[in-house]
């Protein structure tokens, strides 16, 4: 069992910067991959960054440039460094965790950005 929490999230101005912050609990072990993912209001829950345990990472193009995914393996911590945002970026963002043969999801964070 992986328990998720996402913090960081609130209301931001364009232009500005937030940082999300996703931290586990329980056993890590075992663990390969790590995602951020976003939902807007009326829309499908979508892959933002990724980082596997080989640290690999991968962005959706509409963050290319502006996110950044890492994580602090001696705090079970992953963060989504977010610059330069958008309104569009607004959703909700949740972190998930594949651990086979199950994702854990966390109970995601609103981020709003005004224009």
């Amino acid at each position: 069992q992986v328990q998720l929490v996402e913090s960081g999230g609130g209301l931001v101005q364009a232009g500005g910067s937030l940082r999300l912050y996703c931290t586990a609990s329980g056993s890590m072990l075992g663990i390969r991959f790590m995602g951020w993912y976003r939902q807007a209001p009326g829309k499908q829950r979508d892959l933002v960054a990724s980082i596997t345990s080989g640290d690999s990472t991968n962005y959706a193009d509409s963050v290319k440039g502006r996110f950044t995914i890492s994580r602090d393996d001696t705090k079970n911590t992953w963060y989504l460094q977010m610059n330069s945002v958008k309104p569009e970026d607004t959703a909700v963002y949740y972190c998930k965790v594949f651990k086979w043969p199950v994702n854990y999801w966390g109970q995601g964070t609103q981020v709003t950005v005004s224009s």
